[in-house]
């Protein structure tokens, strides 16, 4: 019999390197693209942009094929994991010509795999447990654990490698040990987690109805404003903040160290919001998260060059919010679905919103070109508003709409 702290261990490891791969694409990929390869940063914006809005419309479509497919999913999960693991090379490791094309193949190649997993992954998730919340809340707090780890390891390793004189020599290893864990937290999904309680799903019921049968959830449709609103606030920031460490605080060196201690403080407060959601609900918590997160973003908007000591401290405040974004959210989703029988359904519409929101973040990079702004050359309060002030509003507007958040049944973890 498999205990359930290892079995949650299992589940939450495959956290691990998709969190790997999703760093680099809406943070790591601008930057690199436009500062170390040359790009123009609106057509890095563009790229990101339509790349993303193409993905996102496979989303609902991988949802219902996970719904129907038979067994376990076991090729679909390896099959997955290799396109994700070539992706991940092709980002890093570009052949030298056309990047224009190049660079939206690989990530609609890794976008394609991303979700594959993703939404299959979270879809297991939904289904740990039948008879009570702590699972999903344990279920959640391993996996997005071992999500910030990766996410770390993400922030940390390109910035020693960069440092070094054979950068690509150091980015080949970097891959091969990505495709390694993925290798292994797929293995330890299927040998230790526990076992998927996968639900047949009627043939008969086509696409159309069932996007039908998910409008008429209502507390469904009530979470997917302000999770979309919200997560628009999370990618402009993500999108932004190496042109804001580098640009604006004048501090490029250190945003490998930013980009730690924000992801690192996010683990620590993963404690706090779960215990915080089991005492007083997880809507109620996920608000408080929000509402520091602005708190951190308006301060952010009023630092000038030089004041890093600051920013550490707002990397830390905000990243500590964050934990309240990765955690529990997808709790709420989890207890809106109830006993549908269609979870993949859901999380292909939850994956979709996900994606228009990084999408909808891309357009900043636009923006900053239409204000004049230009990669390695000091900027001005501009790239300070959009990094700062756009979240700051997108999420006031997030946390006011999630007062009509009502799970379909108590949602108090008890």
């Amino acid at each position: 019999m498999r205990r359930p702290g290892v079995g949650y261990a299992a589940y939450g490891l495959l956290g691990l390197p998709l969190a790997m791969a999703a760093l680099p694409v809406y943070v790591q990929i601008p930057a690199y693209y436009a500062s170390q390869l040359g790009m123009a940063l609106a057509t890095v914006g563009w790229i990101l942009f339509l790349a993303r809005f193409v993905d996102a419309l496979q989303d609902p479509v991988l949802g219902y094929l996970i719904d129907r497919l038979p067994g376990r999913l076991t090729v679909w999960f390896w099959l997955a994991g290799a396109l994700l693991a070539a992706a991940f090379a092709g980002l890093w490791l570009p052949p030298t010509g056309n990047l224009t094309l190049w660079l939206p193949l690989m990530l609609i190649l890794a976008y394609v795999a991303h979700s594959m997993l993703n939404i299959a992954y979270l879809s297991w998730g939904a289904r740990l447990s039948q008879s009570h919340d702590k699972a999903l809340l344990g279920g959640a707090a391993w996996r997005e654990a071992a999500g910030l780890i990766g996410v770390i390891a993400a922030s940390v390793i390109p910035g020693l490698i960069f440092s070094g004189a054979q950068y690509r020599l150091g980015l080949f290893w970097y891959c091969l040990g990505f495709a390694a864990v993925l290798a292994c937290a797929i293995a330890a999904l299927f040998a230790f987690a526990p076992v998927w309680h996968r639900k047949p799903v009627p043939g008969a019921l086509g696409l159309l109805a069932q996007c039908s049968a998910l409008r008429a959830n209502r507390a469904f449709t009530a979470l997917l404003i302000p999770y979309f609103i919200n997560a628009v606030s999370v990618a402009v920031p993500a999108t932004l903040v190496l042109f804001f460490v580098g640009d604006r605080l004048q501090a490029a060196s250190l945003g490998p160290a930013f980009l730690a201690a924000y992801f690192i403080a996010a683990a620590l407060g993963l404690p706090f919001w779960v215990r915080l959601a089991q005492k007083y609900g997880v809507a109620q918590s996920w608000r408080c998260g929000m509402a520091l997160a602005v708190l951190a973003f308006v301060g952010a908007g009023l630092l000038g060059p030089g004041q890093v000591a600051a920013f550490f401290v707002i990397c830390v405040a905000a990243g500590f919010a964050l934990g309240a974004d990765l955690a529990l959210p997808p709790v709420l989703l989890a207890q809106v679905i109830g006993n549908d029988v269609s979870p993949g359904a859901y999380y292909g519409v939850w994956t979709l919103l996900g994606k228009l929101a990084l999408s909808v973040s891309g357009l900043a990079l636009p923006l900053l070109d239409r204000l004049d702004y230009h990669p390695g050359h000091p900027a001005g309060v501009g790239l300070a508003w959009v990094y700062a002030g756009v979240p700051s509003v997108l999420k006031c507007i997030a946390l006011l709409l999630s007062m009509r958040v009502t799970p379909a049944y108590r949602e108090t973890i008890a």
